[in-house]
């Protein structure tokens, strides 16, 4: 009488096929969604409704940059079980994204601060400080505006001036220098888009840099004020 063997080929592929989906398209890695979104500004509501009007964010110094002055702090939310499950998306749970609140004080609103850009801006700075600490002054390149300087990227041993990925389109956006040599993202590309493409009622004056917020999960991190001038973003004096 004939053996008849069975081949288990599949068993290992079904084993093996978790570890074999691709790392970036897990779903911790992805964009905020508007339902992580909802439950977090749901959750902020619910613990300033709980706490007199606190906010539960983690504390930071006063002269923070605007969007990166308030990060919300989860542990505060679990403390008073407003949040079962972070957001799959935030980096207490793994994802790129820092969750944050804007308008504070008057419409507290829940958005989304790219780590991946904080990561570029900061390798960058650390550049800079070392060209200052041994050259008494940051690499300043070209004049843009008052306060405004193009990054001197050939002083820093780069061979092109560097670049970093817009939250909010497919555009590469420049950084630049302040009169610090303090390194920021330059957005104006984005901003141009959004004042042609959205409606607004922002003026001469006024900090345009809300209507990206207005519009998107996402915050401008690492940006100077800008302004509308005959209709295009201009740096804000």
């Amino acid at each position: 009488m004939k053996r008849i063997l069975f081949i288990l080929l599949p068993l290992p592929v079904l084993l093996l096929s978790g570890c074999l989906y691709p790392q970036n398209q897990l779903a911790k890695n992805q964009v905020p969604n508007d339902q992580q979104l909802e439950i977090v500004q749901n959750a902020v509501d619910n613990y300033q409704e709980q706490t007199n009007g606190r906010l539960p964010i983690k504390t930071k110094d006063q002269d923070t940059p605007i969007f990166q002055k308030y990060p919300i702090e989860f542990s505060k939310l679990r403390e008073l079980n407003l949040i079962n499950e972070l957001p799959g998306t935030s980096f207490e749970n793994g994802g790129h994204y820092q969750y944050v609140i804007i308008h504070p004080e008057s419409n507290p609103t829940v958005k989304v601060l790219d780590l991946r850009t904080t990561e570029e801006v900061r390798s960058l700075q650390v550049k800079v400080k070392f060209y200052r600490d041994n050259n008494k002054y940051p690499p300043f390149g070209d004049f843009v505006a008052p306060g405004v300087y193009e990054l001197d990227y050939g002083a820093l041993g780069m061979e092109e001036p560097p670049m970093v990925d817009s939250p909010y389109s497919e555009h590469q956006l420049p950084v630049y220098l302040d009169e610090q040599g303090q390194v920021y993202i330059d957005y104006r590309k984005d901003l141009y888009t959004y004042l042609r493409d959205e409606n607004h009622d922002y003026k001469n004056g006024e900090d345009i840099r809300y209507l990206l917020t207005d519009h998107t999960p996402f915050v401008p991190a690492y940006s100077t004020a800008y302004t509308i001038e005959d209709g295009e973003p201009v740096f804000k004096n």
